[in-house]
């Protein structure tokens, strides 16, 4: 099959790009610029366009599909000769549907905790050898890509995002997958650029529990009261099966997971992930793993890349970053490092980095997301702020929002990095949280501050 890309460069499409390059397919593609690792990864398999930029001329009647990303605008140049020539046109979600309608697909879906259960599931299955087809949004320990097709295994595993599919398509990703098996983890207001109120953001959860098949099922929180409501509420003949945190105990910085044989050490930690690996259990066991073997399994799993992500260590001190940004993330993570190091003071930064956490209205969500720190510290850029269009923050709306007298707020990279490096981090854990990184900070100059 001869496909082209329209934005080849983005995290998702790339890997799908090279998935399909795997597969034996004509890959091509354009963008108008591509950052690493996408730009070497393309090039090592010969998919990096020879220049930046949209080519109408690479647009012909002999591409049988475009894949469109959601970095190309609706006047793509590229996207109007292809709508101009009758081509198939996908978006990303509906092109990996394609690939997998003849198989049984497994998604995994919620505000939170969804990147986190799909790995566990997909460390699980290569742990046992059990080859499976997957879309996951982050790089795994022991795999080489994010996305693997296949034309013989049984099983898809879908992250499913619910953001939108692409520039001319506004449905959400995971009402394209018509799940045979799926998950619910949590309900949390976000991407509010997109639903600006959380009834409209609610609603997608709802329509994505009755895109599952006929006779399916869906595993879900019951913990998180929205979910258990959307679930419950459905019409959908369908199995609902809740699942809550299981037992669990903190001994020495070590978690240790109850189990049938007894309790258990694990690498990962917090009520969030323990709840997480509780989802990720009833998947497993719905593709054919047995309790036993997925407790063998889970034991060795170290957590999804840029999720609480250990990045130094001292005897007395222990520092990690974490891609939380969203309140509901903001909390858990927080809450889940003091409780795994309760004898150490906590230091809690958090970058507000996105849309709607530098939306002056969506503040508020974040009320109380920072008490379980010691010490807790905002970092934000006025100038994201800008580059957003976004009404300009002041320093008081946050301390209001955050409802902490002595949260300390920095707006200059500077400042912030002084104020870092500046802590005696002796008995001390850190926390770093963003999906940016605080105008500029070098994360391995971490180490160094550790051993002061």
């Amino acid at each position: 099959m001869n496909v082209h890309f329209i934005a080849i460069g983005g995290a998702a499409m790339h890997n799908l790009a090279i998935a399909l390059h795997n597969k034996g397919y004509k890959v091509t593609g354009s963008d108008d610029t591509i950052f690493e690792p996408s730009k070497s990864r393309l090039d090592a398999k010969g998919l990096l366009p020879e220049a930046f930029g949209w080519y109408p001329e690479k647009i012909t009647s002999a591409l049988e599909a475009i894949v469109l990303g959601m970095h190309a605008k609706a006047d793509n140049p590229e996207l109007l000769k292809a709508q101009a020539l009758g081509l198939k046109i996908y978006s990303y979600p509906e092109f990996l549907y394609e690939q997998a309608k003849n198989k049984t697909r497994v998604v995994i879906g919620g505000s939170h905790g969804k990147t986190t259960i799909t790995s566990m599931i997909l460390h699980v299955m290569h742990y046992h050898d059990r080859d499976v087809d997957y879309m996951v949004g982050a790089q795994l320990e022991g795999f080489d890509v994010m996305v693997k097709l296949t034309e013989d295994n049984d099983f898809m595993v879908l992250e499913g995002d619910e953001y939108l599919s692409s520039p001319i398509d506004m449905r959400p990703k995971f009402h394209l997958y018509k799940p045979n098996i799926a998950l619910l983890s949590g309900i949390a207001w976000d991407h509010i650029n997109v639903f600006p109120t959380y009834q409209n953001y609610v609603e997608q959860f709802k329509i994505f529990v009755d895109s599952i098949v006929t006779g399916g099922s869906i595993s879900y929180n019951e913990e998180d009261a929205e979910v258990k409501r959307v679930v419950e509420a459905s019409e959908n003949q369908i199995r609902k099966i809740p699942y809550t945190t299981p037992e669990y105990t903190v001994e020495d910085g070590e978690t240790l997971l109850e189990t049938p044989e007894g309790p258990m050490p694990i690498e990962i930690f917090g009520a969030h992930n323990l709840n997480n690996l509780a989802g990720a259990k009833w998947i497993c066991q719905h593709m054919g793993i047995d309790e036993d073997d997925f407790y063998e399994a889970i034991s060795t799993f170290k957590g999804a890349s840029k999720r609480l992500e250990k990045i130094a260590e001292s005897k007395t001190s222990v520092a990690y970053k974490d891609f939380a940004h969203s309140p509901s993330k903001v909390q858990a993570t927080t809450r889940a490092v003091k409780e795994q190091y309760s004898d150490r003071t906590l230091v809690a930064c958090l970058e507000l980095h996105t849309y709607s956490s530098l939306n002056a209205e969506f503040l508020k969500e974040y009320k109380g997301t920072l008490d379980a720190a010691d010490v807790a510290v905002v970092f934000y850029s006025p100038h994201a702020v800008e580059i957003k269009q976004l009404e300009e923050v002041s320093h008081e709306q946050i301390a209001n929002a955050f409802e902490r007298k002595d949260l300390i707020i920095y707006t200059n990279p500077e400042d912030f990095k002084a104020f870092l490096f500046q802590q005696n981090f002796n008995n001390k854990s850190l926390l770093l949280m963003s999906s940016g990184n605080y105008g500029g900070l070098d994360f391995n100059a971490i180490k160094e501050l550790l051993r002061k």
